[in-house]
């Protein structure tokens, strides 16, 4: 009887473990199948470190200026200037099979050099198309063909709570997998203004940037672009361009090199509780108009400071 018992036990274990288990989603075909899309970018920038000035205060008949130009005759210091490189690591993710890359702008700003490694071990110098450092979104090319490329999502259908799943070379370590969930949608960041970023506890650290983030589909839903932390390393809270705003910043960069902007000419800021209150709102919502450029397009449309604005046309 108590053997039986046990195998009950041991039965119903089992099928707890295992419908535990079954409701847990699975990385790993997404993995086989996106990571060889995902690459890692090495940059190199070449600094020159200027010359220091000289260590004592001379006069032009001080003797010991003498002294100081036979023994450290380079330079007004005696140091010579000395070439140094810069080195950084990031991730990105081919778009079209003839070579062209997604990646961060912060991973190839000031960059004399930039390589590409593919999953396959091959590198390629790669040619930056263009960069846009609002949006933090560059374009970058390499001189291959028949890549592996990502498939793209409809970034609308993505939902808080879905799990999502990030691919690059944090600290190096190429071709790394890490998941999480949707956090929250459409965040606007202290001086952040033209990203309506995606937020996710997926971990991120330095050498994801630039990276892809992908539902469980297997498309690209974002760009993992930054974290917030208080100590630099990842502390649960990471932020990812969405990839609709990051295609239409490529196709500009690709055409053009540059990205352009509209203009409004207004100052906006959140209507607060108190603000919604003064404005006579049943709740807070909105932007309120606080400054309207003289000529400027809102101008010219009859906005004035004070109003409210609910929702943007479509």
């Amino acid at each position: 009887m108590k053997r039986f018992l046990a195998l009950v036990t041991l039965l119903m274990a089992s099928l707890l473990a295992f419908g535990q288990t079954r409701n847990l989603p699975d990385f790993t075909e997404l993995a086989e199948k996106q990571g060889p899309a995902v690459v890692n970018i090495s940059t190199t920038q070449h600094v020159r470190s200027a010359q220091p000035e000289m260590p004592f205060p001379f006069d032009e008949n001080d003797p010991a200026l003498e002294f100081f130009k036979r023994f450290f005759p380079r330079g007004q210091g005696g140091v010579p200037p000395q070439d140094f490189e810069n080195k950084s690591l990031g991730s990105g993710f081919i778009i079209s099979s003839d070579g062209y890359l997604l990646t961060n702008a912060h991973v190839v700003d000031g960059a004399d050099e930039v390589i590409v490694r593919l999953t396959d071990k091959r590198e390629f110098k790669a040619k930056t198309v263009g960069a846009d450092k609002r949006a933090d979104v560059a374009l970058l090319k390499i001189e291959a063909t028949q890549l592996p490329v990502v498939k793209l999502a409809d970034v609308s259908q993505l939902k808080v709570g879905e799990w999502v799943v990030a691919i690059g070379s944090p600290f190096g370590f190429d071709n790394s997998v890490t998941a999480g969930i949707v956090s929250a949608k459409g965040r606007s960041l202290p001086q952040e203004n033209y990203v309506p970023f995606i937020q996710t506890d997926v971990a991120i650290n330095p050498g994801n940037s630039g990276g892809p983030l992908f539902n469980l589909r297997g498309e690209v839903v974002g760009i993992n672009s930054q974290i917030y932390s208080r100590s630099g390393g990842y502390m649960g809270v990471s932020f990812a361009i969405p990839i609709d705003v990051a295609m239409e910043i490529q196709q500009q960069l690709r055409s053009t090199g540059r990205v352009s902007r509209g203009r409004i000419g207004v100052v906006i800021q959140e209507v607060s509780k108190d603000l919604s209150e003064s404005l006579g709102l049943a709740k807070p919502m909105g932007a309120v108009v606080t400054a309207v450029e003289n000529g400027g397009p809102a101008a010219k449309a009859g906005i004035e400071p004070g109003d409210v604005i609910l929702k943007s046309p479509r």
